[in-house]
């Protein structure tokens, strides 16, 4: 618990009524950063193989090890910035690698191009993932940390369905002109930076915070505690419930909805996710966290069986609503969950980690779920999720007793 005192050191002294401004600028940080990259995603495996003629494997497979080169990179930047104790300049190099990736796109004019800005934006993204999640703990006031944790998952989810809406309307308005699009996401990338560079302090290092060695040595792990791992535990289950959205958007084709407006799909569940995640974290920061991560859950099951069983294309949106409000309900209460578990100076060894757990999970999830959905169809596949979704219910119980007592 001492270390839990701590952490409250570190937190600026906004009115005890809001949330810091600095977490309202990184919030807006990943927005704009989500509408840069969103809108070059929405279009980019399309103008790959349309364009530059890349097979639907290659694009698979450049998706694939871009993620896991995320997932794996933000354990060691998570490491790094408790060692060096600065936070906002790990996040700073993240964005602006992103940013300095984004005008590669309308200028390359080769496969191989676009496979190195792809994957040296993913690096930026893997370092700035846990370092910014860490800052945000830092910032936030004990009794707003699962606010805060959600404003910022909301304000990001905003940027995931504003962007690919701006690619569908400029797609449209420059008759299919890919570089035009590319050109306009570089805009917002570079806001993204800026804004980060001016709007967020980072507060002091309290002279009392004990000092980490080496972030990621065994002793040092170790302090991270059973409460911590119990989360991961959990969160890596509750992962392999969660498979890729991609599934969704096979879904909702699968069920007759026109190629053409296939992209609405992830719309759907990303403007029910942020509509859902900055108030399901204020509820979490008034009741207790794991019944409202068990109502996600719940969510999810009621998703998938939607999903599973639905007939038509309203009844997949319907099923995607809910995929969407179960993200709102789960994600940022994660993150809050291991900003409460964890020592305040080892939090980003504890995001990276979590990160890394959590993506290599996803990972197998997806593996899973096609091989479900190859062998039985997609029915057998959300009807898995339902189950692993239960199962991680049922792993809360021990979880509600182990983290009874981190709450400040």
């Amino acid at each position: 618990m001492a270390d839990r005192r701590t952490a409250q050191t570190m937190t600026p002294s906004p009115s005890r009524s809001g949330i810091p401004a600095g977490i309202w600028a990184l919030g807006f940080v990943s927005l704009l950063m989500d509408v840069s990259s969103e809108m070059i995603h929405a279009v980019l495996p399309v103008y790959m193989v349309t364009v530059l003629g890349a097979s639907t494997l290659a694009v698979g497979l450049i998706e694939g090890i871009a993620e896991a080169t995320a997932s794996i990179t933000k354990v060691f930047s998570g490491a790094l910035s408790d060692w060096l104790g600065k936070r906002k300049f790990l996040a700073a190099l993240g964005y602006g690698l992103a940013a300095l990736t984004k005008p590669v796109f309308p200028l390359a004019n080769s496969i191989d191009w676009l496979v190195a800005a792809r994957f040296i934006d993913r690096i930026g993204k893997g370092i700035r993932g846990a370092p910014r999640d860490a800052l945000v703990a830092d910032l936030a006031p004990p009794h707003l940390r699962g606010a805060s944790f959600g404003l910022r998952q909301s304000l990001d989810t905003i940027g995931a369905f504003a962007g690919p809406l701006l690619a569908i309307g400029l797609m449209w308005l420059t008759a299919n002109h890919f570089q035009a699009v590319f050109w306009i996401a570089v805009v917002p990338a570079f806001l993204s930076v800026g804004l980060l560079l001016v709007a967020v302090k980072e507060p002091e290092r309290p002279q009392d915070l004990r000092r980490v060695r080496m972030p990621l040595r065994r002793d040092e792990v170790r302090r991270l505690g059973t409460a911590y791992w119990w989360v991961v535990a959990v969160a890596a289950i509750f992962t392999l419930a969660r498979f890729s959205e991609a599934f969704l958007v096979l879904r909702a084709q699968s069920a007759g909805l026109p190629l053409a407006l296939v992209p609405i799909v992830l719309v759907i569940m990303a403007f029910a996710y942020s509509l859902s995640a900055y108030p399901a974290g204020i509820l979490s920061d008034r009741m207790d966290r794991v019944a409202i991560l068990a109502i996600g859950l719940v969510l999810l099951v009621v998703a998938d069986l939607v999903l599973a069983f639905a007939s038509g294309v309203m009844g997949v949106c319907l099923g995607v609503a809910l995929w969407g409000l179960h993200m709102g309900f789960t994600q940022g209460l994660l993150a809050t969950l291991i900003a409460e578990a964890a020592p305040a100076e080892l939090r980003g060894t504890a995001f990276g980690l979590f990160n890394l757990v959590t993506g290599l999970a996803l990972l197998v999830a997806s593996v899973i779920a096609g091989a479900l959905w190859d062998l039985a169809g997609p029915q057998a596949t959300f009807l898995a999720g339902a189950v692993f979704s239960l199962v991680t219910l049922i792993v809360l119980l021990p979880v509600r007793a182990q983290l009874s007592g981190t709450r400040e």
